[in-house]
């Protein structure tokens, strides 16, 4: 009998253990692109331009898609394992005119290094005042894609952003891994918070909040309650029958975001 209880013992203490210490693997899943692939998606995509930064011995890396001068500039934050370059082509069919920075976290994409949130973060920053100092960007815009829901609230709490769009985000990340992981101390083990709801209340420029009705990653229930805790000015928009990585076939998803855009 003690030796059956020192192995419960053993399993209940070493599984959360385990977890903690795997829990960048678990959360990130990065898509890297190498030099052909990057070469490849270029020569596909004429005008699109390839800016890439330096940070911390890092390299940076985005997809600059170059809209009119009298157009916002969208700074895009994808979803986790999304390679962002698939973002270009809808970006220039689906909001044409309008300027668009598709960026790669690190280990993502063509940046190097690994990603966390104290570096998602900081590169949020980073890639915003590139945007304003070096692009020319007058008017600018934050878009995030699930993790990158994080990213987006975060700039916008630390610089001026005119605007954001958020898709199936979360209200914090530890609420999300409670609901996926119920007999976990995740409020403990977990490092990477992104706290959106926090910062909500004191956010005041307009939000679009896309949900998916069906989503079994991120439940709309996270995404209402980041939008119920806004404080400026907030559009809901629910897709109908649309799970986590479905939203963009969703018949509203696309005609909602360009109508907002344009406002």
């Amino acid at each position: 009998m003690s030796s059956t209880i020192t192995v419960l013992v053993l399993v209940v203490v070493a599984f959360p253990v385990l977890m903690y210490l795997m829990q960048d693997s678990l959360l990130f899943h990065p898509q890297p692109l190498n030099e052909v692939q990057r070469n490849a998606i270029a020569a596909r995509f004429a005008g699109v331009e390839e800016i890439v930064l330096q940070a911390d011995g890092a390299r940076l890396h985005a997809w600059h898609v170059k809209g009119q001068p009298a157009k916002p500039l969208v700074i895009y934050f994808g979803g986790n394992a999304e390679d962002v370059s698939w973002m270009i082509e809808s970006a220039r069919s689906r909001a044409p005119g309008v300027g668009w920075l598709l960026v790669s976290y690190r280990g993502y994409g063509g940046s190097d290094g690994a990603p966390s949130e104290e570096a998602i973060s900081a590169d949020a920053l980073r890639w915003y005042d590139h945007a304003v100092k070096d692009l020319g960007a007058t008017k600018v815009i934050a878009f995030g894609r699930s993790l990158g829901s994080g990213a987006a609230v975060f700039l916008a709490s630390q610089r001026k952003v005119d605007a954001v769009v958020l898709v199936t985000p979360f209200d914090i990340l530890v609420e999300v891994a409670k609901h996926h992981y119920p007999y976990l101390p995740v409020s403990l083990m977990l490092r990477h918070r992104f706290d959106s709801a926090q910062l909500a209340p004191k956010l005041a420029m307009p939000l679009l909040c896309i949900a998916a009705e069906r989503d079994n990653v991120i439940p709309a229930a996270h995404a209402r309650r980041l939008y119920e805790a806004w404080g400026g000015p907030r559009q809901w928009l629910l897709l109908a029958g649309a799970g986590h990585n479905s939203t963009d076939g969703a018949a509203a998803f696309w005609p909602g975001i360009a109508v907002f855009l344009e406002q």
